[in-house]
């Protein structure tokens, strides 16, 4: 077993942290729930500007106002503690007030993918039973209440969708709502006549180990399941997060992450509130959007997929924008090439480049980077274990492998779930008795605990009884000069029984043809790692967390 996460950040339950003042507790005995966060963060960071959203800009005394507000209102239209409450909707300022209004009263929230259709988003108010919702009017040309009606619009219930029995009321986040729902005002209204005093007591309520959320998984591989995170968790894994970051009061964060996913509202809207950090939300990513903002409003703090800082990089404009605020960047995936990590540094000056992995099963971080690791490390590792947690390699008997050989990533700690919403079987196979967390990636430690992820479990193919990881094909593949964007995934052949095809963007400009990639693969890899077929293409499908969409290259 290698066991390198328990180290101690400030200490188990007291620290030093930067910006903390001595003897003050572990995040999730400091504020006790995430209710209890957003009421220290309005009372310590009360003039400090909490959210830019547009026109918009407010301070963090007024967002504790607005989230009272929402969570008054939450109370006045029945929402119980423990009562499921799905926010539907791209990030905005509203996002942020109607979740933590939600949690607020007790509520749990369940964010919906911005990506899903009707029917997707319809199965998970469904599986989750819950009560409310919060969705946004049109989106990227999408009607989302006319999908949502015309998925729901037959069933046994009463209320606003006959299709969703259990959803008794949806709130459209704008100025119109259709017949039976309610918009953002009306509902907001509604809470006016409930006394502060009642808010409080909810609030107060609230116990560290009360779920918080459920965070459904995307889907890429069956029907989601939703995670079950308390308040206690989200709060010590973010804030250890913030503080191996670097996040510090003053930052300037420009949340393109989706808040639907845990990049986007633990490690983005938890971490700010935790520092006193500006939230900048982004709705869509969209690299001339992205660097207006970060000149605009001199952001420092840029979290996101490699994808979107290798935009960044390569825009054309990108010498026109004072880039010169940003001095934190941290970055997962499977495949960040060493030169994006150069790059970042090197020409941009940020100063502090971090990877690190994590998933929804456990509270989504598991590994991180550490400041003043070199860019080597940064590049081929996602880091060690975050404190007080464990990570083991197991080969497919379940037995724990040594330093540098290859096996599923499990692992055991405060961060993992307490399992799949009402679905004990689903929990079984995915955590031991003994508490380990099957993962489902495949991954190699090093001597010094730092984590390799190779590929998921059912993305390896074997080539003439050699195992092949498709992220490793990648990250090799994403050193050649002329390529932008890179999967490879195992098609069947007669001989070798599957060899990889590789689906490739290339640089602007570039002339690259299939046979120029693989002749270099030759030179670059062992063979069984070769690439048989190329297919070039404008893009890579993506979902909407940013990860690759392998069944559809499978399917195509």
């Amino acid at each position: 077993m290698v066991d390198h996460g328990r180290e101690n950040v400030g200490g188990d339950l007291r620290g030093d942290r930067p910006g903390d003042q001595p003897g003050d507790l572990r995040g999730d005995l400091r504020w006790g729930s995430i209710a209890g966060l957003v009421r220290a963060a309005a009372a310590q960071y009360a003039d400090r500007e909490a959210v830019v959203d547009g026109r918009a800009r407010i301070s963090y005394e007024q967002l504790g106002e607005r989230v009272e507000r929402a969570a008054a209102a939450c109370i006045a239209a029945g929402i119980e503690p423990g009562d499921r409450v799905a926010v539907w909707a791209p990030n905005t300022l509203e996002w942020i007030v109607s979740a933590l209004g939600a949690v607020s009263a007790g509520a749990v929230l369940v964010p919906l993918n911005t990506r899903f259709k009707g029917a997707e988003a319809a199965y998970v108010l469904q599986r989750s039973r819950a009560r409310m919702l919060f969705v946004t009017g049109t989106f990227l040309g999408t009607s989302y209440v006319a999908s949502l009606r015309r998925a729901a619009a037959e069933g046994p219930g009463a209320g606003p969708l006959p299709g969703l029995p259990h959803l008794e009321q949806v709130v459209v986040l704008s100025d119109d709502a259709p017949d039976s729902f309610r918009t953002w005002k009306e509902f907001l209204t509604g809470g006016d006549g409930v006394p502060a005093a009642a808010v409080s007591e909810r609030a107060g309520a609230i116990r560290p180990e009360d779920p918080s959320d459920i965070i459904f998984t995307s889907g890429t591989t069956g029907s989601p399941k939703g995670a079950v995170i308390t308040h206690a968790q989200s709060l010590r894994c973010y804030d250890v997060w913030s503080e191996l970051a670097g996040l510090r009061e003053g930052d300037r964060y420009l949340i393109v992450n989706p808040f639907f996913h845990t990049f986007g509202y633990k490690a983005g809207i938890i971490a700010c509130l935790m520092r006193g950090a500006t939230m900048v939300p982004q709705p869509v990513f969209n690299v001339d959007t992205v660097l207006a903002n970060v000149a605009a409003e001199r952001i420092s703090v840029l979290p996101g997929p490699p994808t979107l800082h290798q935009s960044l990089l390569d825009h054309p404009q990108r010498g026109q924008h004072d880039l010169s605020a940003l001095r934190l960047v941290v970055t997962g995936a499977a495949v960040v090439p060493l030169r994006l990590v150069e790059r970042l540094r090197g020409e941009l000056h940020i100063g502090v480049v971090l990877t690190a992995y994590g998933l929804s099963e456990a509270s989504g971080i598991v590994t991180m980077c550490r400041r003043g690791d070199p860019a080597e490390t940064v590049a081929s590792t996602s880091g060690r274990a975050v404190p007080d947690t464990e990570v083991e390699i197991r080969d497919a008997d379940g037995r724990p492998q040594p330093a540098g050989q290859p096996g599923e990533i499990v692992v055991r700690g405060h961060h993992v779930m307490q399992g799949y919403f009402e679905d004990p079987e689903e929990t079984a196979r995915a955590i031991t008795p003994e508490g380990w967390l099957h993962t489902g990636d495949v991954g190699v430690l090093d001597e010094d605990g730092n984590l390799r992820i190779t590929d998921r479990i059912k993305d390896m193919f074997i080539v003439g009884g050699f195992n092949a990881y498709p992220a490793e094909i990648e990250q090799l593949l994403g050193l050649h000069p002329d390529i932008a964007d890179v999967a490879v995934i195992g098609i069947p052949d007669p001989r070798l029984g599957e060899v990889g095809k590789v689906y490739a963007v290339r640089r602007p400009g570039s002339t690259l043809t299939a046979d120029d990639l693989i002749a270099w693969s030759r030179r670059e890899m062992a063979n069984y790692k070769v690439p048989r077929a190329v297919e070039f293409v404008t893009e890579l499908p993506r979902n909407a967390s940013g990860k690759i969409l392998k069944r559809e290259l499978r399917a195509s």
